[in-house]
C-alpha cells in the first residue's frame, strides 16, 4: 500500500480547475519531486496533500486513510507531516529557539527538546548557529533553520515548496547538499516542488511533471528525461532534437521513419502507418569528417550552421535536410575544426532513439 496516493484529485480557484485528475502514488521512502512551469499546480498539490486545502473532486489516502472525509484523523494525519513553504519564517529569537517552536507547536515539550534540536542543527550544518539570532542570517541559513524546525518533529512525510527559489547558487547548493544528507540520513518520504530540473535529478527518486493542472508523467528521472511520453514532457524536460515523421516500413522491433524527405531507423514498439515524434538527445550524436568513420545505422551528411560555447562544450547545429544539434567537448571540436559552413557527418544509434505516437 502506497503511503500517500491521490485518486482524481481536482482544485479550483475561481471558475477553473487548477489542478484535474491528478493521480499519484508516493510509497514510504520515496523522495518525489514536482516539476513543471509557474502556474502547472505545484504547490496547490502540495497544500492539498498536507491537508490546508479540501479538493474540489477527488480523494487523497494516506497511509489507507481516506483523508478528504476523516474529519476525526485530519489532525492526526498533518500531525504526521511537515511543510516548508517557499519563503522561510524566521522569528525574532535565537536559531535554537526557532528550531524548538516546531516541538512546542505539536505540544511535544521535553526533558530532551534540547538534545533533539542539537542534532537536527547538527544534520542541517547549523550547529554553531545556535546561539545566532534568526532574523540575521542569510536566507540561506534562514531556509535550514525552517528545514530543521520541520525535521525536528520527526514527520513521516517533509513537504518542500521551491526550497531554493530565492537563493543565490552558493546558498543554493549547500540546500542541497544539507537535503541530500537528510534523504540519506534520516530515510524521510520528501514531496517537494522545484523550478529546478536538474536538482530533480539530483536529489528525487521520481519525478511527476504537473502542467496546466495536470500530471502528465510520473516516474524516475531516468523515464522523465529519457523517455518521455508525450511531446510536451519532452520540449519541458529539454529535448531539443524533437522530429516529426512517419513509420513507412517495420522489421521486428526496428521502424524506417520518413523525416523531411529522409530516412531515419529507430527502435520503435509503434507500427507501419503511425505518426511519431523521434526524440534523440545531443549527447547521442556523433560527427565525423567521414562516413565511413561509424557504424550507426543513421548517417547524414550535413552543413554546421552554428557552434556555441557551454563550459567545457561545445553545442553544434547541424543542417542534415532537417535540424540536427550535437553536444561535443571543445577539445573534440578544436580537434575535428567544426566551424560554421564545415561540412560533417552526423550519425546515431537506431537504439539511441525514443519515439512518442503523435495524438
Amino acid at each position: 500500500m502506497a503511503l500517500i496516493e491521490t485518486i482524481d484529485l481536482g482544485q479550483k480557484h475561481g471558475q477553473g480547475y487548477t489542478l484535474k485528475g491528478v493521480n499519484l502514488q508516493v510509497e514510504a521512502g520515496d523522495v518525489l519531486a514536482l516539476i513543471g512551469p509557474t502556474g502547472a499546480g505545484k504547490t496547490t498539490l502540495l497544500r492539498l496533500l498536507d491537508l490546508l486545502e479540501k479538493p474540489a473532486s477527488g480523494r487523497i489516502l494516506f497511509d489507507g486513510i481516506d483523508a478528504t472525509t476523516a474529519k476525526k484523523q485530519r489532525l492526526e494525519i498533518r500531525r504526521r507531516m511537515s511543510f516548508v513553504q517557499q519563503k522561510p519564517v524566521v522569528f525574532d529569537m535565537s536559531v535554537f529557539d526557532n528550531v524548538a517552536c516546531g516541538l512546542k507547536w505539536r505540544h511535544r515539550e521535553s526533558e530532551s527538546t534540547k538534545q533533539e534540536v542539537a542534532e537536527v542543527l547538527e544534520l542541517v550544518g547549523l550547529a554553531d548557529y545556535s546561539r545566532r539570532n534568526a532574523k540575521t542570517l542569510s536566507g540561506g541559513e534562514a531556509q535550514r533553520v525552517a528545514i530543521a524546525r520541520a525535521l525536528v518533529v520527526k514527520p513521516e512525510v517533509l513537504l518542500l515548496d521551491e526550497p531554493t527559489a530565492n537563493l543565490d547558487p552558493v546558498s543554493t547548493t549547500k540546500t542541497e547538499e544539507v537535503l541530500a544528507h537528510i534523504i540519506a540520513e534520516r530515510k524521510t518520504t520528501i514531496i517537494m516542488a522545484t523550478h529546478d530540473m536538474s536538482q530533480g535529478q539530483y536529489l528525487a527518486s521520481k519525478i511527476g511533471v504537473l502542467m496546466n493542472g495536470q500530471l502528465l508523467q510520473a516516474g524516475t528521472p531516468d523515464e522523465i528525461f529519457s523517455s518521455p511520453l508525450s511531446k510536451e514532457v519532452a520540449e519541458f524536460v529539454g529535448v531539443e532534437n524533437i522530429l516529426s515523421g512517419k513509420i513507412t516500413e517495420k522489421d521486428g522491433d526496428l521502424a524506417t521513419i520518413e523525416v523531411d524527405g529522409a530516412t531515419v531507423q529507430a527502435v520503435s514498439d509503434y507500427t507501419t502507418g503511425d505518426r511519431v515524434y523521434i526524440l534523440i538527445r545531443p549527447e547521442d550524436v556523433i560527427l565525423t569528417p567521414n562516413r565511413d568513420t561509424t557504424s550507426a545505422r543513421n548517417t547524414f551528411k550535413g552543413s554546421i550552421v552554428k557552434t556555441a560555447p557551454v563550459g567545457p562544450l561545445m553545442r553544434i547545429k547541424v543542417d542534415c535536410g532537417f535540424p540536427l544539434l550535437a553536444v561535443v567537448t571543445k577539445r573534440s571540436a578544436q580537434e575535428l575544426g567544426l566551424a560554421a559552413g564545415k561540412e560533417v557527418f552526423a550519425s546515431f544509434k537506431a537504439t539511441a532513439i525514443h519515439t512518442i505516437r503523435k495524438q
